[in-house]
């Protein structure tokens, strides 16, 4: 695994080392971004993550890049795809129901020089994209993430936010409802692991700070704007149905990460 790795790192020090990397990254240069949207029947929530998207795209806009917003319909049976065609939105489609699987379909047709990958139900800011484009422009920053607040008041929830913040920020650890990474640092080491039904952002995470290390960079984790993110998976699943999963992961992660039937709260179609 570690000469994977290693090999990993090196086609990415040559890539990089072939794109000039340190001029790409000037501020004054007019860059793309691609915004990639995992949804599988989403209906009822992509619309107002769509409009979300283009009014906080008005940072990228006043850095003089450009953007593209490509949604993934991973086999929906509802409106998904329309809805998304509807607000202008690229639509590529995934038959195989598997996050990771979308997330790659989307990031194989995005031409952006960065990606970003943002859940179907999380609506970010202008002011969030501010800083991550910062981040970006610097030059020192392989990929990286956010804290985000979900939308309820609810104390298990509230909870459960403010611990994953603080293990966000300790690890370095992006959560995968917004996720942006340098598109030549991401093809080089092959996306998003699609042996894994979740948690696949935390084995991506893993292999893109063997790169960060190697090239002397870094991971960050924005934290002025948090990204507002949907709490239904508190309202529709019980603690101790989510409890037993994340017990179950830990003790036996890649038998029950690699399974579809064991990561059921992200398959169930519960929406």
């Amino acid at each position: 695994m570690l000469q994977q790795v290693r090999g990993r790192t090196q086609m990415v020090n040559a890539i990089l080392r072939g794109l000039k990397y340190g001029s790409i990254l000037s501020p004054w240069c007019r860059l793309k971004l691609s915004i990639i949207i995992p949804a599988y029947n989403e209906e009822r929530l992509l619309g107002a993550t769509l409009q979300e998207i283009d009014r906080a795209c008005a940072a990228v806009a006043r850095r003089g890049w450009t953007h593209e917003v490509i949604v993934c319909d991973n086999n929906s049976s509802d409106a998904t795809a329309g809805i998304a065609r509807a607000a202008g939105a690229r639509v590529v489609f995934e038959p195989v129901n598997q996050i990771a699987r979308a997330r790659n379909k989307g990031a194989s047709v995005a031409v952006g020089e960065w990606l970003l990958f943002i859940d179907a139900d999380s609506h970010p800011s202008a002011g969030l994209f501010e800083d991550m484009l910062s981040v970006m422009v610097e030059g020192r920053c392989v990929a990286g993430g956010a804290e985000i607040q979900m939308d309820t008041c609810r104390p298990v929830a509230r909870f459960f936010n403010g611990l994953w913040n603080r293990i966000s920020r300790w690890g370095i650890l992006p959560a995968g409802s917004f996720i942006f990474v340098e598109t030549a640092v991401f093809r080089a080491i092959g996306g998003f692991s699609e042996a894994l039904y979740a948690g696949e952002e935390l084995e991506l995470t893993e292999r893109l700070k063997a790169v960060a290390s190697e090239q002397h960079r870094k991971l960050v984790i924005l934290r002025r704007h948090p990204l507002r993110t949907s709490a239904r998976k508190v309202e529709l699943y019980t603690v101790r149905e989510m409890g037993w999963f994340f017990l179950k992961a830990l003790v036996a992660r890649k038998r029950v990460l690699g399974s579809r039937e064991a990561c059921h709260p992200w398959y169930d179609g519960r929406r």
